[in-house]
């Protein structure tokens, strides 16, 4: 069976050229012949001025030995020698102001160029070599310069440049291969170095990345830091606990998600269930019995207020909660529904304390608080009952208080129980992992910070306080237009 999608193939050393290594390879190159011909300008400058000076220094020890001779002139089958030797047309010897023509040709070349070694700048150097290589060849030049050290003696030689620029191309040339061969070395060195000491971990991190972004969630993929201390190693390091992080957000996610599913399908039935649990409830408030009328009020509430939550939130995390319907409701009388409710859900002997003013009101949503202080004496009835040491001496209380202070009312809830585990403080207010206890799963601080914040208020940790838990809740209230303000002041 034959494939009908066709790719274009791309060329095998295409993904190689233009790689972070090739480039790094080439660019290793470039820089290496760049330096070669930064030292190779020069040198071959230098090399002219020292050929020219060898040329010099070769005829000056001719013409001294003639000029030794006083008043002798040489024969021209001599001079023709001489200058076949030294590869002149002419050697002019100067001395104590005075000139004397060592040896010449018969027919004097027509000089084009003339050069002074004695005043020599190293720009001057360099432009005088290009051009004996560019255009030398077939040119006379005059070369002069001082003999030696001596100031006073000065050697003027005439002579074609053909050999000057053959010696200097041949130089140029061993030097070019020279340098193409060290930068050929020079390059592979430092990307074998750079590639094992850096590009490597680099591709190790990048295809990490890559492996990590197709599967995040596969333990296997998180990277391994290797033992080398170094830059790269750290970034290793923080590359691995970012991963490690990632991975269990995505884990609690998932975990929400389907929680979030889970409770969808149970709501569905459980609003159905809630509702026929009502229509029962109302007629039972119709029975004529006082036990029954005592405590059907507190079960018509409590399932008045568990339909309106199956109403609204469907999962934490996953429906947000409405905006709070702000009024001003009476706090001793909340807390004291909410230590009704807990009474009778519990059977442990746990005494509450209600210490705050019959008369302090606040303004917020009625369900919405009951929700987060019930959460939080929840949580302090659970660890006042895992606390089973069967002492009567150990007092069992949670304790509800508030106060006002201008617009902003405190609420505390305390207990007296074993406190808040390290683990349990780290993740503080976290869901499935704030929980102070086995199996539990930390939702009821977490639903409890989230409807303080809705009001604007905040919700902490009382570090304060040595023995047991204490949260503490601050509510401000919405601020009012001038004349309510004046008129509650």
């Amino acid at each position: 069976m034959t494939d009908t999608h066709t790719e274009t193939a791309m060329p095998w050393w295409r993904p190689r050229a233009r790689s972070l290594t090739s480039k790094l390879l080439w660019l290793t190159i470039l820089f290496v012949m760049i330096a070669e011909v930064l030292i190779f300008v020069p040198s071959v400058a230098n090399t002219r001025l020292r050929l020219l000076e060898n040329r010099l220094n070769t005829a000056a020890a001719a013409a001294i030995v003639v000029d030794g001779v006083n008043g002798l002139e040489l024969p021209q089958a001599i001079q023709n020698d001489t200058l076949m030797a030294t590869g002149t047309k002419s050697i002019v010897l100067r001395k104590d102001g005075t000139s004397r023509l060592i040896a010449s040709a018969d027919m004097p070349p027509l000089v084009t160029h003339q050069y002074n070694l004695a005043d020599v700048t190293p720009v001057r150097a360099i432009s005088d070599a290009f051009d004996t290589i560019l255009f030398g060849g077939e040119r006379v030049i005059r070369v002069y310069g001082p003999v030696g050290d001596d100031p006073d003696m000065q050697i003027d030689l005439v002579f074609e440049d053909t050999q000057l620029r053959h010696d200097m191309l041949i130089y140029a040339r061993n030097v070019f291969f020279l340098s193409v061969l060290i930068s050929m070395i020079t390059a592979g060195l430092l990307f074998f170095s750079i590639n094992r000491l850096l590009l490597r971990p680099v591709q190790r991190v990048t295809e990490n990345m890559q492996a990590f972004s197709e599967d995040p969630e596969n333990p296997a993929n998180i990277i391994v830091p290797v033992a080398a201390v170094d830059e790269l190693t750290a970034a290793e390091g923080h590359l691995a606990a970012m991963q490690t992080r990632l991975q269990q957000t995505l884990k609690e996610q998932r975990h929400l998600a389907d929680l979030g599913l889970a409770v969808s399908k149970i709501n569905h039935d459980m609003r159905n269930i809630l509702t026929s649990a009502q229509l029962m409830s109302d007629r039972l408030a119709t029975i004529d019995d006082p036990m029954v009328k005592r405590f059907a009020p507190k079960l018509l509430r409590t399932i008045d207020r568990a339909v309106s939550y199956s109403s609204e939130v469907l999962a934490y995390g996953k429906a947000r909660e409405a905006a709070p319907r702000r009024r001003f409701i009476s706090l001793a009388a909340l807390a004291g529904e909410v230590r009704d409710v807990i009474i009778e859900e519990t059977s442990t002997d746990i005494s509450f304390v209600l210490d705050m003013d019959e008369g302090i009101e606040i303004e917020a949503d009625n369900e919405q608080l009951f929700r987060a202080i019930y959460n939080l004496a929840r949580n302090a009835v659970q660890a006042l009952e895992a606390d089973a040491r069967d002492d009567d001496a150990i007092v069992r209380r949670i304790t509800f208080s508030a106060r006002r202070r201008g617009l902003v009312v405190e609420i505390r809830v305390a207990d007296t129980g074993p406190g808040l585990p390290a683990k349990a403080r780290e993740n503080l207010f976290q869901p499935f992992r704030g929980s102070a206890r086995s199996g539990g799963t930390g939702l009821g601080l977490a639903i409890a910070r989230e409807l303080v914040l809705a009001h604007g208020g905040t919700i902490s940790l009382d570090e304060t306080v040595t023995q047991g838990t204490a949260f503490r809740i601050e509510l401000p209230d919405q601020p009012l237009p001038l004349d309510k303000f004046r008129a509650r002041a």
